[in-house]
């Protein structure tokens, strides 16, 4: 295991006690279903429809622990969220700035899951190499902005009506926050 692998990380929540750790093969089924269970919202992702296990594997195995992690969050041994680090871009010039994505089961959520595992992203991120996160966030997504915004991102820019959710022009916000190196 590498330097920045998470080990046995724990906090404590509401429900018990908050596990992070780095994502298995085995939790897909766990991180899909949370996934698939935020697209009809229309609140969190851009997909119009349900993904499979199947169709995410070659997403899921282009994470490594060392530089663009994929971390779950465990509470009485059952993956309840998860989140991942992506390449913000292709051009070399945005090595260090990558994309978070962040999503919880519905019935975790407001019990500082999302927190926990943000907060872990923030800490963790200059171990990897990573000098700067941006979430990419609908506007509309209210609980997600302010979450971000608590723990020190910033509005970085705004695509006004740019995704098309069931006839409705969503605006995406560009959250960023720049990190201290190590």
């Amino acid at each position: 295991m590498s330097a920045v692998t998470l080990k046995d990380r724990r906090s404590h929540a509401a429900a018990g006690e908050i596990r992070i750790r780095d994502a298995l093969e085995s939790d897909l089924h766990a991180i899909i279903d949370i996934y698939n269970a935020t697209v009809p919202t229309r609140m969190v992702t851009a997909e119009l429809e349900p993904t499979t296990v199947e169709a995410r594997l070659p997403w899921f195995h282009e994470h490594s622990p060392d530089q663009y992690p994929f971390w779950v969050a465990e509470n009485d041994g059952r993956v309840i969220g998860w989140l991942d680090f992506k390449k913000f871009l292709p051009r070399c010039a945005y090595r260090g700035t990558a994309e978070i994505s962040l999503y919880v089961h519905e019935k975790s959520r407001r019990q500082g899951v999302a927190r926990r595992l943000l907060e872990e992203a923030i800490a963790r991120a200059p171990l990897l190499g990573i000098n700067a996160i941006v979430g990419l966030i609908f506007g509309h997504n209210q609980p997600s902005l302010k979450l971000f915004e608590r723990l020190g991102f910033e509005r970085w820019g705004l695509l006004p009506r740019i995704a098309q959710l069931d006839g409705n022009k969503r605006d995406l916000v560009i959250m960023g926050r720049h990190l201290r190196a190590h």
